[in-house]
């Protein structure tokens, strides 16, 4: 009996002990987890070019026209016809040029545009975040349970051999024999299922890292909120609004076409044999207003200020309700985990007293069954609860947008 309590004793603590010998840094904390999911995201990967995209915008907007120039040349002579030697020459070298404002609409759009992809990408990094931690305390609590049910099962083993060898030597019914060997088939089922659950938690923490899982898994620091950056998910979507209110702007600067200067050089030569006669001159072309061409733009870019500022004002609303509800599980987790420990004191000193019980013959096996199937349960319960408490501490990060 002293072995039994002594194997209960030990898979009961197994869970701590196994995470108190661990060296802290033995592992990738969650931090360099989420780099090395962020280095295989889509999105990571292509925000260099995205980047460049906004740059190339930017320099466009700086440039000193609205489109390169153009060069055009034309030729006409009479070599199919008449033969006279008639031929004219012309070419033309064309200038778009910038409408009043509009290229100051344009810079504003170009860095309103920058500063979307910076934004939309910090958005997608705290999203993949969140995703991350989900997996990284899924895993966790996948380990807890099956640490317990290998507990449980090298508990029941034990207590099995005992059981068998007093009913050897006739001090306990063949019916107690069956029971225990019954729990010893009942538990390996349990850790069956508890590593299966585990196997499929880790292969999805590796699914978004790309690499083994570490031993450790650390939990994260509290975030003091008074001193929190802006919400990553609330910085995109006003920045998505400030780069439709920048649309819009273009486009009402963009009434009309974009005006043309242009320098002609004209060479001819008559069907006379004359000398030919070369000529130079300017064209400007100004197109004129078209209204329903800039009612229809403007009411597009209206449409997309609008569905911003809703998108905004839901994303607040939806921040404001995330970080309550975090709040509220972490403090429900608290309670619990004190609760769960003064409740696994109990069932532990309760299993202690009947194990002496049934060693001296006072207590029958379905008592003593039921003792360490509680005891087991509460040490689980705050393992469970501490796990939760780590989980409710990241879900609050991940509410007021603060990265591992």
């Amino acid at each position: 009996m002293k072995r039994i309590l002594m194997t209960i004793g030990i898979a009961l603590a197994m869970p701590a002990a196994a995470a108190e010998s661990a060296a802290p840094n033995a592992a990738p904390t969650l931090a360099q987890a989420l780099e090395r999911a962020w280095q295989r995201a889509p999105v990571a990967r292509a925000l260099p070019a995205r980047r460049e995209q906004a740059a190339a915008e930017a320099q466009a907007a700086a440039a000193w026209t609205p489109a390169p120039p153009t060069v055009s040349l034309a030729t006409l002579n009479d070599r199919l016809s008449e033969r006279r030697g008639r031929s004219e020459w012309e070419a033309e070298v064309s200038v778009p040029l910038w409408l009043p404002r509009q290229r100051e609409a344009q810079r504003a759009l170009a860095d309103a545009d920058a500063q979307r992809v910076d934004a939309t990408a910090a958005a997608a990094r705290l999203q993949l975040a969140g995703e991350l931690r989900g997996a990284w305390w899924a895993l966790a609590a996948a380990r807890d349970r099956a640490a317990l049910a290998s507990a449980r099962l090298e508990a029941a083993r034990a207590l099995q051999a005992d059981v068998d060898r007093r009913f050897r030597v006739g001090e306990l019914a063949r019916t107690d024999a069956n029971v225990a060997l019954a729990e010893v088939r009942a538990q390996e089922g349990e850790i069956a299922d508890a590593r299966r659950a585990e196997q499929a938690a880790h292969d999805a923490l590796q699914g978004l890292t790309g690499a083994p899982a570490p031993d450790v898994l650390a939990a994260e620091a509290a975030t003091d909120a008074s001193v929190a950056a802006p919400h990553p998910d609330l910085a995109a979507a006003e920045s998505t609004l400030r780069s439709a209110r920048s649309r819009l702007e273009l486009a009402e600067r963009s009434a009309r076409a974009a005006p043309e200067v242009a320098l002609r050089l004209l060479r001819e030569r008559d069907d006379s044999g004359m000398r030919a006669v070369q000529a130079a001159g300017v064209r400007l072309s100004v197109p004129l207003a078209s209204p329903p061409r800039l009612l229809r733009e403007t009411a597009a870019q209206r449409a997309e200020i609008a569905e911003a500022q809703t998108q905004a004002e839901r994303v607040r609303e939806r921040l404001a309700l995330d970080i309550a509800a975090a709040r509220r599980e972490l403090a429900a987790a608290e309670l619990q985990g004190a609760t769960a420990a003064e409740r696994a004191a109990l069932a532990a000193d309760t299993l202690q007293l009947l194990q002496k019980s049934f060693a001296l013959g006072e207590s029958d096996l379905a008592t003593l069954l039921r003792a360490r199937a509680a005891a087991f349960d509460a040490q689980a319960d705050v393992r469970r609860q501490a796990t939760a408490r780590a989980a409710a501490q990241s879900r609050i990060n991940q509410a007021l947008g603060v990265l591992p």
